[in-house]
Formats: structure tokens, C-alpha cells, sequence
């Protein structure tokens, strides 16, 4: 089987500010991704618009964790499949967020070790914000370039599907994840399926915003729409 063949964050996202992705695309395919980090909570959030809500529900989050004692650590497992919450104290996968459910991630733009990303419940299609903060900017900033390559990894793998595909055979490639505990408030596993729809126009497009004002300390938001599930 051909080597995967990745654009750099540069065509992948017209503004991405960097030249090259983390890893080796077989590392998010075989293997996985793990970060620590510390997960805030979730909220609902009532009216999307985009990492604007990101970025609001960080704000909310920080203020009302700020004075917990106990914040949990979790591992952020990220592959081009998606994101595993693994507990890092037993190692307890609590929950699963499928690639195609995933948008607006975002780096908080008052703290930046603080990065929350969106999801959409397929059951309710009620959208919800997880809030999760790091030690150090620059990992912060790592987590949400890899989710940016696994976006792009499960883009380049739907085409090298659809192109091996013989003319009439079936719409699509389904992806499935093993479904899992809901993280607790709110409810958030899902048992979710990803398809590539051969006649449409199938692309994936993420746009990386950068605050300029904010450049100075490397501030990245990350907006994900992909459009070929």
C-alpha cells in the first residue's frame, strides 16, 4: 500500500501558521497520540458560533474550576479515527469523540495552557464544549495542531478509499469506534459511523485563525469544518 502523502498545515489550511505537521501519519493511523491533561468539565452550549463559543466556555470553565482542589488528569488519545478521554489513573477509557464530531478547537486567548474543542451529540444534535487545560503553552498548542493532522490523515485516507473503489460500488467507507461510558455531565458517548459520499463534491477544509494581536505568544485557533463524511 502507497506511503500516505499529507499536505503541509500550509495547503491543508490556508492560515495555519506553521510548515509542518508533528508526526508521521502512521502514528495517528496504527498508533495514537497521547497528551496529558487536565479536563475542566463540559458545558452545553445553547448557540454555536464557532471558536467564539470555544473560547467563551474556557472563560466559564477556568472561572469555576479555579478554586477546585482536585481537577482530573486524563489522557487525550487522538488517532485519525478520533478522541479517546482515557482516566490516568487506571487507564479507564471514558469517553470517545469521533473525528467528523469534532470542531473549534481553540486556545483560550487570557490563558493560553487553557484549550477547549466542540462536539455534537448525534442522538440530541445538541452541541457541547470540553474544557481541558495543560502545564505549558507550547503542549497546549500541540494538542490542537495534532487534532489538525488527524483531520487531514482521515481526509487523505477517505480519498485513497474512494479512488480504490471500482465505478457503482457502494456511497461510502464506514469508519466505526467503539462506543463507550459517557463522560458524566453531560452525556456524551455516542456510537458513531463516518461515510464518504462518492458523488458529492467531497473536501475538508480548516481554517486556522491567528490573533495578531496575540502572535507575539503563538496564540492558535483552530476552526475545524470538514466537509467529506
Amino acid at each position: 500500500e502507497s506511503k500516505l502523502t499529507l499536505r503541509p498545515p500550509s495547503l491543508a489550511a490556508p492560515y495555519a501558521p506553521v510548515q509542518n505537521w508533528q508526526h508521521q501519519p502512521e502514528k495517528l493511523i496504527f498508533e495514537s497520540c497521547g497528551y496529558e491533561a487536565n479536563y475542566l468539565g463540559s458545558m452545553l452550549i445553547k448557540d454555536l458560533r464557532g471558536t467564539e463559543s470555544t473560547q467563551d466556555a474556557c472563560a466559564k470553565m477556568r472561572k469555576s474550576t479555579e478554586h477546585m482542589k482536585k481537577i482530573p488528569t486524563i489522557i487525550l488519545s487522538i488517532t485519525y479515527k478520533g478522541v479517546k478521554f482515557i482516566d490516568a489513573s487506571n487507564k479507564n477509557v471514558i469517553a470517545e469523540h469521533e473525528i467528523r464530531n469534532i470542531s473549534c478547537a481553540a486556545q483560550d486567548p487570557e490563558d493560553l495552557c487553557t484549550f477547549a474543542y466542540i462536539t455534537k451529540d448525534l442522538q440530541t444534535s445538541h452541541h457541547y464544549c470540553h474544557v481541558f487545560s495543560t502545564v505549558d503553552v507550547n503542549l497546549t498548542y500541540e494538542i490542537i495542531l495534532t487534532l489538525g493532522q488527524a483531520f487531514e490523515v482521515a481526509y487523505q485516507l477517505a480519498l485513497q478509499a474512494q479512488r480504490a473503489k471500482p465505478l457503482g460500488a457502494g456511497a461510502g467507507e464506514m469508519i466505526e469506534t467503539k462506543s463507550s461510558k459517557p463522560v458524566p455531565k453531560p452525556r456524551a458517548g455516542m456510537r458513531k459511523s463516518a461515510v464518504l459520499d462518492q458523488d458529492s463534491q467531497s473536501h475538508a477544509s480548516v481554517s486556522w485563525v491567528v490573533d495578531p494581536k496575540q502572535d507575539s505568544k503563538r496564540t492558535l485557533s483552530t476552526k475545524y469544518e470538514t466537509t467529506i463524511f
